[in-house]
């Protein structure tokens, strides 16, 4: 009952990533708003299934009065907004000279400018309380550039340094802001990415295997790190961006490609 009395906002809570955030926030026994453009009562279903609590607002995270309407409605229904994770984000497979600028805006506005707008219009509520947690779902690939994904990593890049600047401007309000940052993890996205390519089963097994532990991560595994981010046991980790990525940015390629012959020592 780590949430208890809490009320929690989740963007792109409908599937994947969202909708095991907004799970686990309700098995701990928060109120959850479920925020997304796509159809998201199934996640309210499911949570109350288990006797949670939870409600879905339509919402276009672009868009700023679809995004002042979602606060509206979380207010007007549960009095209050303890925790934000923006978690609403598209991805894009596509090198940068192919890339239209229709293409470029669309992630941009999802990815990055959705967390923007829900942060604006959720902080001053917080502010006025003098409390209040939000997470942001970045990426291993803010950190670790890959080919053909130009406008995700930039955006997922900068939703880590949004992170940060947000943690030092909120903090003295008593309003923690922080970021987890998930590796390949099995969401309906990805599958879909693997089932586009030309020999899904390879591109599975290469995608897993540029993870240090051998395989994709589970939507569940990132959950968890999110509640510990929104939870008390996370008081005193401000503009954190939580690699939760099965040691990607480690550097795969050195443990996949480097066969030192057996019979020398490496030291």
């Amino acid at each position: 009952m780590e949430l208890e009395g809490k009320v929690a906002i989740v963007t792109g809570g409908s599937s994947g990533i969202g909708k095991a955030i907004a799970e686990i926030f309700a098995r701990e026994h928060a109120k959850v708003v479920v925020a997304d453009k796509n159809d998201g009562r199934h996640t309210v279903e499911s949570i109350k299934e288990k006797a949670g609590t939870a409600a879905y607002v339509k919402t276009d995270v672009t868009q700023p009065a679809s995004v002042k309407s979602l606060i509206d409605e979380t207010i007007s229904k549960y009095g209050t907004i303890d925790i934000l994770c923006n978690n609403a984000g598209v991805e894009f497979l596509k090198p940068l000279v192919e890339t239209s600028v229709e293409e470029w805006d669309n992630i941009m506005n999802t990815n990055l400018r959705g967390v923007f707008l829900t942060s604006k219009y959720a902080i001053p509520h917080m502010m006025s309380k003098r409390r209040g947690v939000i997470v942001n779902i970045a990426s291993q690939l803010g950190v670790s550039a890959l080919e053909g994904l130009s406008v995700y990593c930039t955006t997922k890049a900068g939703i880590m340094m949004l992170t940060k600047v947000m943690a030092l401007e909120c903090i003295p309000h008593g309003i923690r802001v922080n970021a987890v940052c998930p590796g390949a993890i099995d969401t309906p996205m990805v599958q879909r990415e693997v089932a586009m390519d030309k020999d899904p089963d390879l591109a599975r097994k290469t995608m897993a295997g540029r993870h240090p532990v051998g395989r994709l991560g589970k939507t569940e595994e990132v959950a968890e790190a999110v509640l510990f981010m929104a939870s008390e046991r996370a008081s005193f980790i401000v503009g954190e961006c939580l690699l939760v990525d099965g040691g990607y940015v480690i550097g795969p390629s050195g443990r996949l490609h480097w066969n030192p012959p057996s019979n020398e020592s490496i030291f």
